[in-house]
């Protein structure tokens, strides 16, 4: 069992957290005295699981609304009304790998259960607007927005982007928490050393990746979106995405999208896509898949964005 420590106050996503599992790549508060949004605690949910399994291999959705999900030789873990987190270690499970798992699909139905829409992606600031990265997996996400922070522009979030559809002005991005996931592959295209990084888990070279001081812990309106899609040509291209088209973009790269008719969420979700489809720029990026320099792609994406900002005001 995974050792339980006293309950520390973390904050994430815009919530506040308490947890009695030791979160170290979350931002610890000192302020005791305002509300806890969710609450993480460990128990035995073993027969919970054996009851419910039947619905799915992996996961399963009670009628309540809450989701059990199970990673092998790692953890159960419910997710209730978007305000508990409950955590079953397997015996001998990797404490990082269920921290893993913790903070993304966990994270991923938090997050639809409290109405902020997650996308599968990275997110820096430029020029003041948020701008979301999403791709599949191994398009380059990540790389590309470790290339940003070494340019100066900082993250807001990595692999779950939290998108609140609740201000008038537009979608906006939560902050996440100061840190990255990177392959070892793309350490090394970025320079970087791995050997002060630790990696995620036992199975995997992808690392955590600090990155306190290029973190911005404040929402900021979501400006657009770029789709990162490998080509197998010589060249890089950037396009508009009309908008009949930004619907299904927005669908195919919402984290977990499972989730959304398990928790029939249909209706919101078109909501909550039709609202940064209208109020943000989305733009498919085709990168080669041989010769990708994230550097270069974050200084013409930066000058994109110039171009368009300076364009803006002058109407």
């Amino acid at each position: 069992m995974m050792v339980t420590a006293e309950k520390t106050i973390y904050t994430a996503f815009g919530m506040r957290l308490t947890s009695e599992i030791p979160l170290p790549e979350l931002i610890r508060s000192t302020n005791r005295t305002e509300n806890i949004d969710v609450e993480i605690v460990q128990g035995d949910l073993s027969f919970i699981w054996n009851e419910g399994r039947a619905m799915d291999r992996h996961f399963c959705i009670f009628e309540d609304g809450r989701v059990l999900f199970y990673i092998p030789g790692t953890a159960v873990y419910s997710i209730q009304e978007g305000r508990k987190v409950v955590v079953s270690p397997m015996p001998d499970a990797d404490q990082k790998k269920i921290r893993v798992y913790l903070l993304g699909s966990c994270m991923g139905a938090l997050l639809f259960q409290r109405n902020l829409l997650p996308l599968h992606g990275s997110a820096v600031v430029i020029e003041g607007k948020a701008y979301a990265f999403v791709g599949d997996s191994g398009a380059g996400k990540s790389t590309l927005a470790a290339a940003f922070l070494s340019q100066g522009y900082p993250l807001l979030t990595d692999d779950v982007i939290a998108v609140s559809l609740a201000e008038a002005s537009g979608p906006t991005v939560i902050p996440a928490y100061p840190q990255q996931k990177l392959w070892q592959e793309s350490i090394d295209q970025l320079g970087m050393e791995s050997s002060g990084f630790v990696p995620l888990y036992e199975e995997v070279t992808k690392f955590a990746v600090p990155v306190a001081a290029k973190f911005y812990a404040e929402p900021v309106p979501l400006g657009g979106v770029f789709e990162l899609v490998k080509t197998e040509g010589a060249t890089w291209d950037i396009q508009p995405v009309k908008m009949l088209n930004r619907l299904p973009l927005l669908l195919l790269h919402t984290y977990r999208s499972y989730f959304i008719s398990l928790l029939h969420l249909e209706q919101w979700h078109f909501a909550g896509t039709a609202s940064i489809a209208k109020h943000c720029e989305v733009f498919q990026l085709r990168r080669p898949t041989a010769g990708f320099t994230a550097h270069e792609l974050a200084s013409h994406i930066i000058q994109l964005v110039s171009r368009k900002l300076e364009f803006a005001n002058d109407i």
